[in-house]
Formats: C-alpha cells, sequence, structure tokens
C-alpha cells in the first residue's frame, strides 16, 4: 500500500485521534501520575510514592465500596446478559410488531442517567410510588426500597438493568441477524429441535457478541454513579457506596486528588483483570 493511499484514512482519522489524546489518553496518563502524589488542587502535586495504594490497602471505605460494587455487578451484570439475550431471540423473530417492539426496549437507553433516577425514584416512593401502590393492592406490606440496607442496592440494580438492557437486547440482534439463514434451514432439516439449533448454531456464532456485550456490562457495573448518586447518595449508611462514588468523595468534596486517582488506576486494573480473564475463558470456547 503506497503513502499517499495510508494518508487519506489517516487524515479522517486525525478528528477523532486529537480528542482522543486530548479528553481521554491524556487525562487517564495524567491521572496516573497524580495517584503517586498528593494534591490539594491548590499547589502543586507532591510525590509520595505508593503510599496512597498502601493507604488504599487499610481503607475501610474503600473495601467496603468494592464489596458493594461486586454486589451490584453480581446483582445486574447476568440480568443484562441473559434477558437481553432472551429478548433479542424473541424480536429476532418474525412477528408482527416487532418493529415497535424493538424501540419500545431500547427507548429507556436513550434517556439521561440522572432522569433515570429521579423516575425511580419516585417509582420507589415508600408513601405515594407505583410500585408500593400495587403492592398495597395485592394486599402486601410496603417496601422500604432505598431506606433499608437489604434493598438499596437490589433496586438499583433493577432500575439499572430497565435502562441499560435495550443497549445489550440491539448488540445481540446485530449478531442474530449476522449468522446465516441457510444454517438455520439445514438444521431444521436434519431434525434438530429449539434446543439445539440454539446450542450448536447461534450460542457459538453469538461468542464474539456475547464478550463484546458482557465486557461493556462490567464496565458499565464498575463505573456506576449517577443512579446511585441520585436516588441514594450511597447510602442507607454505606450500603450502596461504590468505587466510582467514592473516587468522587475523596476527589471532589475532600479535594484529595491523589487518592482518589489512585482509586481510578486500581478499578482500571480490575477492568483489565476482567477482560484477560473473559478473552481466556472465549479462546478456549473457540
Amino acid at each position: 500500500m503506497s503513502r499517499r493511499s495510508c494518508f487519506t484514512p489517516c487524515l479522517f482519522l486525525l478528528p477523532y485521534l486529537l480528542v482522543f489524546i486530548s479528553f481521554r489518553l491524556g487525562p487517564s496518563l495524567a491521572g496516573l501520575g497524580v495517584s503517586f502524589s498528593t494534591w490539594h488542587i491548590i499547589g502543586t502535586p507532591k510525590w509520595v510514592g505508593l503510599e496512597n495504594y498502601k493507604t488504599l490497602l487499610h481503607d475501610r471505605l474503600f473495601w467496603t465500596a468494592l464489596k458493594n460494587t461486586l454486589y451490584f455487578l453480581l446483582l445486574s451484570a447476568p440480568a443484562q446478559v441473559f434477558v437481553a439475550l432472551a429478548i433479542a431471540l424473541l424480536l429476532n423473530q418474525k412477528l408482527r410488531g416487532r418493529q415497535i417492539a424493538r424501540t419500545i426496549v431500547f427507548a429507556p437507553y436513550a434517556v439521561m442517567s440522572t432522569v433515570v433516577g429521579v423516575i425511580w425514584n419516585w417509582m420507589y416512593d415508600s408513601n405515594f410510588g407505583l410500585i408500593n401502590d400495587w403492592l398495597v393492592r395485592l394486599n402486601l406490606p410496603r417496601i422500604q426500597w432505598l431506606t433499608s440496607e437489604h434493598t438499596a442496592m437490589p433496586a438499583i440494580a433493577i432500575a439499572t438493568l430497565w435502562w441499560l438492557m435495550g443497549f445489550n437486547v440491539v448488540l445481540f440482534l446485530a449478531g442474530l441477524q449476522d449468522i446465516p439463514e441457510e444454517l438455520y434451514e439445514a438444521a431444521r432439516v436434519d431434525g434438530a429441535g429449539g434446543w439445539q439449533i440454539f446450542s450448536r448454531i447461534t450460542w457459538p456464532l453469538l461468542l464474539p457478541t456475547t464478550f463484546v456485550v458482557v465486557m461493556l456490562t462490567i464496565i458499565n457495573a464498575f463505573q456506576v454513579f449517577d443512579q446511585v448518586y441520585v436516588m441514594t447518595g450511597g447510602g442507607p449508611g454505606t450500603a450502596t457506596l461504590t468505587l466510582v462514588q467514592y473516587l468522587y468523595v475523596q476527589g471532589f468534596e475532600h479535594f484529595n486528588l491523589g487518592y482518589a486517582s489512585a482509586i481510578g488506576v486500581i478499578v482500571f486494573l480490575i477492568l483489565i483483570g476482567f477482560a484477560w480473564l473473559q478473552f481466556r475463558i472465549v479462546r478456549r470456547e473457540v
């Protein structure tokens, strides 16, 4: 390939690369450097080496936030993946009104995260919330959804499922529509049943799409902040305190930017670990 033919695509990529370097890669590298220092916005950062990371090891709130984030991941990620896959399989059928159904399923994803938090705050309200109103009509007790340590995180997970599931459905639909119809027709001719078709054709060919969906779902789970900030503020107590919210508290309430950056680096390393583990699993399956 000539240099001139390489120049044109690079020219088209240049605006994105400039934005990526200026607002994503650059700040990330700067944050890595700040994580080895102590900095309270005013003044210049003071190099402290691994001191912030050593402090993290003995920080009870950090471990609480990590535990809560993993709990949120376990509550939300499997549902976002498997419920989205089930809905995508249904919407991939040649059914009347499936285009409207696809729009309805995807519509919540277009709503801003803060609006999602406000909507579900109203729905979970213990006095006049819609969900508790239904429970009363069914002669069931009211539930203190967002003020109980036992139900606050599951409530946030349900709201997140409603909000983000549509995006995963679209990804699965795209993967399903890339599978050649001839494979299904050949399987039916050979007498394969529905489960055999899914396990031998659909699922193996959906593995690349599933890899993307699972990874994005894990990333979103570890970055959960807006819903928690609007719905519970990390409460009751520290029951819904997550890693990103703890980062926000340290960085923008206590102005401890070095410590906050160290938390961000830890989140990044955890996500890298999940990506590596998932990549190994997918390679073994393939």
